[in-house]
């Protein structure tokens, strides 16, 4: 068993190294197929699916020539026109490349008194207009001829792209047949807003919107999972490749990756809102995160894809502290949130060498050591996997980087707040003391595994006494509800560990164990850090306690995922930095 003790670790290697031992380590081959898809339909000849696009897998670097970047769109959705004109001045700013302007959303808008007014010249930016109808997800009720008027006054005014949906959009062509101007796009946009079809409707759907004489394919599904987005994306690489432009994306959480990833399957566009609050569809990014959080303008087809896998897992501050240590290494990677139900059928779906790597986090855990193909005996041990790592041979390998995480961090609060007495480095402060565990989840069953190996005496505690009783047979150890651990005080200088998400934000009163009960320990770790003092930590110091926040367990864990994914050890100095910086930290991953 190797040591918890957290090393110093010496500073990353150059861009160009890290690069290098990547593509030595990681690198197949032979390029495969971005996705794995399970068999479709196979179209039937002549069909505009068969005539558009087969549906067999292409990767995403046989479109990657010379083509032009997906372009990041703001949605301006103020109710007055001045408002909407200032949004697409803020989109400017931000660094966005184009600005819908939602029509359907101005308060008794008159199209030629307000139209001039949001496409006055100059523009900060070129402008999408939109007057969606309520029938396809939008505000606007009226009839149709007046909405069309309006979108072809846009075109006159200059708009660079004009919206409209497929229901209509024969009807509409005819009105402008020999009037668009050249400099405008005309996007064909279709939504579906109950699910996500197979590759032939939607290479179905694609053909229907060209016949239309779409200059650009816009496609929005729903996703009722995450495996639904690939789908998506086999579209898009299939449009690149036919030099078809579309705006491919899948709503909601499940559809989020859809927003991100696009670049690296030719999207034409994606959309970002202005800010939190403002967006025009839900679970829609910001375009800031977008642009400074997962660095969308240098997602190509080359680029690696990691992620956290959990659900939730739109709270996890993972894909901060990921993406800015690849940035720090000059890597060529991107780090997402995959909200999963199924983590077999995820781990299936996407199996592509282009997914080298996950952190996995609530309530993957304990299903990642029976998906992995490989698993690292102490792992196997704790029997929760953490970190997944994808082989250039396709195997996925488990680690569990939890325990070293936690354990290192409550030894070395124990070590510091006994700066002033001798303290013995061979021996952990952790042996014969009593360490009581709340929650028999992945992260329980790490910290249970770890201060056993240290030599403590673990107990283990949950709301079911089952899931209790089933952890502490394979520690060695008793078992309680946490009704029974109110009253559970047998010796002095107890070591309490939480590593459930109770007393995580917005539930902020809440706590696992009362004040009362927590007078009986020395020390009280937190796996929780939103807020970064709990109710739990605040109260425990209140009592007297050393305290120890999940900030240090989530930093250690993140860093040792890092070290397993590039290969190579990463600068402990510069990682701290970075955790320390987030604004308003959740749940360890």
């Amino acid at each position: 068993m190797p040591s918890c003790t957290h090393a110093r670790i010496p500073p990353a290697a150059s861009p160009e190294e890290t690069q290098q031992r990547f593509e030595i380590r990681h690198q197949p081959k032979a390029q495969a197929n971005p996705l794995r898809f399970p068999p479709t339909t196979a179209a039937t000849p002549g069909s505009p699916m068969a005539t558009a696009m087969s549906v067999s897998g292409v990767a995403p670097g046989a479109a990657a020539v010379a083509r032009p970047r997906t372009l990041v769109c703001v949605p301006a959705t103020a109710r007055a026109p001045r408002e909407m004109a200032a949004e697409l001045a803020a989109a400017a700013a931000l660094g966005a490349d184009v600005a819908e302007l939602r029509l359907d959303r101005l308060a008794r808008f008159a199209p030629r008194r307000d139209l001039p007014v949001l496409l006055a010249e100059p523009r900060q930016l070129p402008a999408l207009v939109t007057y969606r109808p309520k029938w396809e997800g939008g505000e606007y009720e009226g009839d149709d001829e007046p909405r069309f008027e309006a979108l072809m006054l846009a075109m006159e005014l200059g708009a660079e792209y004009v919206d409209i949906e497929l229901k209509v959009a024969d009807k509409f062509m005819k009105l402008v047949s020999g009037k668009k101007p050249e400099n405008c796009k005309l996007i064909v946009s279709s939504h579906n807003f109950e699910n996500t079809p197979s590759t032939e409707v939607l290479g179905n759907l694609v053909a229907q919107i060209q016949a239309t004489g779409a200059d650009i394919v816009k496609i929005v599904t729903t996703a009722t999972e995450i495996v639904d987005v690939a789908r998506m994306f086999q579209i898009l690489v299939h449009c690149q490749e036919k030099k078809v432009p579309i705006i491919g994306l899948v709503m909601n959480d499940r559809g989020f990756i859809s927003r991100i990833l696009c670049p690296k399957y030719g999207g034409y566009l994606t959309f970002g809102s202005l800010e939190k609050g403002k967006e025009s569809t839900p679970a829609q990014p910001t375009a800031a995160d977008l642009i400074n959080l997962y660095n969308i303008r240098q997602i190509g087809p080359n680029t690696k894809v990691f992620g956290i896998i959990g659900k939730p897992v739109g709270h996890s501050k993972s894909p901060i502290l990921h993406n800015e240590a690849f940035r720090s290494v000059g890597f060529n990677a991107v780090y997402v949130p995959f909200l999963v139900d199924d983590l077999a059928k995820f781990l299936s779906a996407y199996s592509s060498p282009d997914f080298a790597g996950f952190s996995c986090t609530i309530p993957h855990k304990e299903a990642a050591v029976r998906c992995c193909d490989e698993v690292d005996p102490i792992a196997r041990d704790i029997g929760a996997v953490n970190t997944i790592v994808r082989r250039p041979d396709g195997k996925l390998v488990g680690y569990n980087t939890d325990y070293v995480g936690a354990i290192s961090a409550i030894e070395d609060g124990i070590r510091a707040s006994a700066a002033s007495q001798p303290t013995d480095l061979t021996t952990s402060p952790l042996a014969g003391r009593l360490f009581v565990v709340i929650g028999a989840g992945g992260a329980g069953k790490a910290l249970a595994y770890g201060a056993k190996e240290k030599g403590a005496r673990v107990v283990i505690a949950n709301r079911t006494f089952a899931r209790a009783q089933e952890l502490a047979n394979l520690i060695g150890g008793p078992a309680l509800t946490l009704v029974d651990l109110e009253n559970y005080h047998p010796e002095e200088g107890m070591i309490l560990a939480n590593t459930t998400a109770i007393g995580m934000h917005p539930n902020v009163n809440e706590t696992p164990l009362s004040k009362q009960a927590l007078k009986s320990y020395a020390v009280v770790f937190d796996a929780v850090y939103t807020p970064k003092e709990t109710r739990l930590l605040r109260e425990a110091a209140e009592c007297g306690a050393t305290v120890v926040s999940g900030l240090e367990m989530f930093i250690r864990q993140a860093m040792g995922q890092f070290e397993h994914f590039m290969g190579m050890p990463v600068n402990d100095d510069k990682f701290r930095g970075i955790a320390n910086s987030l604004d308003n930290p959740t749940l360890t991953s």
